[in-house]
């Protein structure tokens, strides 16, 4: 396996044993990751700590050079907001584990300019599916979806 997804596999884990929502992110520029990150909403109690806000924040600040380098992966695809940043700094690749659990608008992030490439990896959607089988009303909070309207995986595409 890609020692890259390896890594965000292990944050999502991380999230997990927390007690929070197993999605994890590194940032990766020229071979070394810059940045790690999981989802931390509920260990935080915060509205934006998605594990691609995690990692960008935990990377730092970049240069806008280092950002249009880079490469974003992340277990599982990235929601509108996580998608608003890739655009906003200008990240041309991302990496995604997973996107059957759910997907964000990744026909959006292409219609871009950004490469996007999902990796169907089992092990990040068996983390999610069950995850979502032992917590559906915190996944849903999650994602924005009022849980007694939810009908099966959300898409934002």
């Amino acid at each position: 396996m890609d020692k890259f997804l390896e890594a965000a596999i292990a944050q999502a884990r991380a999230g997990l044993a927390e007690g929070g929502i197993p999605i994890g992110s590194v940032l990766v520029l020229d071979g070394e990751i810059l940045g790690r990150g999981h989802n931390r909403r509920v260990q935080q109690g915060s509205a934006v700590l998605h594990a691609e806000m995690d990692c960008l924040e935990n990377a730092g600040r970049l240069t806008a050079a280092d950002y249009q380098r880079a490469t974003l992966y992340s277990t599982l695809s990235p929601c509108d907001m996580c998608s608003g940043a890739v655009l906003l700094y200008g990240i041309p690749k991302v990496i995604v584990g997973e996107n059957h659990t759910f997907r964000g608008p990744e026909e959006y992030l292409r219609a871009r300019g950004v490469t996007l490439e999902v990796w169907d990896n089992p092990e990040c959607r068996l983390l999610m599916e069950s995850f979502i089988d032992q917590s559906p009303e915190l996944w849903h909070e999650d994602i924005g979806v009022d849980a007694e309207k939810a009908n099966g995986p959300a898409s934002q595409d």
